[in-house]
């Protein structure tokens, strides 16, 4: 039976490869970009999944990333990362929860990263809102317990992105270092030794999204070769 499915930032890299994943599979497939929703505004949240109807599968995908030493993290920076990464999840699972669990059944699935579980120099902003965004996903997994709804994350080292690109340029005009060594440093930072595809993130998503995972609540799905064992 066909599934309606709604994809946080869903336009591009991994959420544009989630999106295609769920639509070979039959699903109706909602994917918005900021410009649809803004997942840090609570108005334009409501509106939009007023709007789409009862929604199956909800995959937070929307997220931001940026890069500096603390002592250089600006506040600006530090609020936006964890109004998109940490809130916007907050917003679009509240958004619709009360239908799921009304009609008892209903996936959520947060992409968030391997930063959601340890910590990387350089991305305090990044990774405190990955950790946020993985407890509140745990909070509400801990209220949907015994009922036909769960929540769960994906937690991806690098994976082969226009975000991933802009940190490999950030590296190249910090260090000097070339293109190819800049990603192989990123690549190596996983046991996995590579980049992830987004097809592969995809796929971790829709076996959450499954319903035969409905026994699967609250737990961060790594992607990254076997470095951090959760």
């Amino acid at each position: 039976m066909s599934r309606l499915v709604v994809v946080t930032g869903g336009t591009r890299g991994i959420g544009a490869a989630i999106a295609d994943r769920f639509r070979s599979s039959g699903d109706k497939v909602l994917a918005p970009g900021r410009a649809e929703c803004d997942v840090t505004d609570e108005e334009a949240v409501s509106r939009y999944f007023s709007s789409v109807g009862p929604v199956d599968v909800l995959v937070n995908n929307a997220g931001i990333s940026s890069s500096a030493p603390v002592s250089r993290t600006s506040l600006d920076d530090w609020r936006a990362q964890f109004e998109v990464n940490a809130t916007g999840a907050f917003l679009c699972t509240r958004a619709v929860l009360d239908g799921m669990r009304s009609r008892d059944s209903g996936r959520i699935v947060t992409v968030a990263s391997t930063a959601s579980h340890v910590g990387y120099r350089y991305t305090a902003g990044y990774t405190a809102s990955k950790h946020a965004a993985v407890g509140f996903m745990r909070a509400v997994a801990a209220e949907l317990a015994g009922t036909g709804v769960t929540a769960n994350a994906v937690c991806p080292a690098f994976v082969r992105t226009d975000m991933t690109a802009t940190s490999v340029e950030r590296i190249v005009s910090r260090s000097g270092r070339s293109t190819s060594d800049a990603e192989a440093a990123l690549a190596a930072a996983s046991p996995l030794g590579r980049l992830l595809e987004p097809s592969e993130v995809a796929f971790a998503v829709s076996f959450l999204a499954a319903p035969e995972a409905a026994a699967v609540n609250g737990q961060t799905l790594v992607l990254d070769g076997g470095g951090i064992q959760s």
